[in-house]
């Protein structure tokens, strides 16, 4: 939990930092939207190269990023071995079979037992998962000195791997613009930015600010309430629980004897939080001064004119190609 960086700001010296806020919510909206008009592989390769480029020239580290994305990894790995079994057009790229023997459930298990020990002593856990995964794959085909108990044919087609890479790809870009977002602009910037951008709809009775300050805080509060909870399990480890081990039940009971405490420090939170902005004579529906005033600059120009070549270049493609 502590390289998560969903919802947190990391101060930094880079472009991104020096953007106005409306200008950053405007152009991942547009980039976002663009992702979804590209319709194949390739497209969403060039998209991805492009976002690698962005953070690289806004001084982001690559590495901090990657590890606040761990907690996706695993979704992004099923996410691919799920295409890959249940997409079957396209002409086929692989066709074998698939042994269930005794040499191969014992390989099963041998590399289940290394893998364990593997992670107990090494912060790869996501790489060891997928050469794991890789691992099973290779002994269920190639293991067959014995008769099988079972078979099966397993045939990965070429739309499926396709299809595989392209959700996978997809993904990675969109949650790692939202990341950005949160990444390079204060808590207080993004309320006031999200607060002049809704500030239209007032006129249909939508309260802006409100809505604002409410997504402002929740977004705050992510990388608090995951601190917390780390607190909660470093403190219940001390005290022999182990959250890694054990039995499903065992691990059910050890999750609803973290919850419990989180529950009550998130109220105590809320209620610390309130306090503060009484004292501050916060009142909702009041207007209310600022003291930094949000004004564009000459980069955030050149970043609408990059935005619009991008939204433009997808129209494109999805219209030509």
């Amino acid at each position: 939990m502590n390289s998560i960086i969903i919802g947190q700001y990391i101060p930094g010296k880079g472009f991104l930092y020096r953007l106005d806020p409306r200008t950053k919510m405007i152009s991942i909206i547009f980039l976002m939207v663009s992702v979804f008009l590209l319709q194949n592989v390739y497209q969403l390769f060039i998209a991805f190269g492009i976002g690698i480029l962005v953070l690289l020239f806004g001084r982001i580290s690559l590495l901090k990023v990657i590890k606040g994305l761990k907690p996706i990894f695993l979704l992004l790995i099923f996410t691919f071995i799920f295409q890959i079994a249940l997409n079957k057009s396209g002409d086929v790229v692989s066709d074998t079979t698939m042994h269930i023997n005794l040499y191969s459930i014992g390989a099963v298990v041998l590399a289940f037992v290394i893998w364990r020990i593997l992670v107990r002593f090494n912060k790869l856990k996501m790489l060891l998962f997928l050469v794991f995964v890789v691992g099973i794959y290779f002994i269920f085909r190639y293991i067959t000195y014995s008769p099988d108990f079972y078979s099966f044919q397993f045939t990965i087609y070429e739309k499926g791997l396709e299809m595989s890479a392209f959700v996978v790809v997809r993904l990675l870009i969109i949650i790692t613009l939202t990341t950005i977002l949160t990444l390079t602009t204060k808590p207080t910037d993004l309320t006031q930015g999200m607060e002049s951008l809704l500030h239209p709809l007032k006129k249909i009775g939508f309260n802006s600010e409100e809505f604002a300050l409410i997504i402002s805080i929740s977004l705050r509060y992510i990388p608090t309430i995951f601190d917390e909870a780390q607190k909660i399990m470093l403190a219940q480890a001390s005290r022999g629980a182990d959250f890694s081990e054990g039995k499903l039940k065992d691990k059910l009971k050890q999750i609803v004897s973290l919850l419990v405490p989180m529950f009550i420090i998130a109220f105590i939170r809320s209620e610390e939080l309130a306090d503060a902005m009484e004292s501050r004579n916060f009142v909702p529906g009041q207007k209310r001064t600022r003291i930094n005033i949000l004004t564009f600059s000459i980069v955030d120009v050149y970043t609408f004119v990059f935005t619009l070549l991008c939204f433009a270049g997808a129209i494109v493609a999805k219209v030509v190609l």
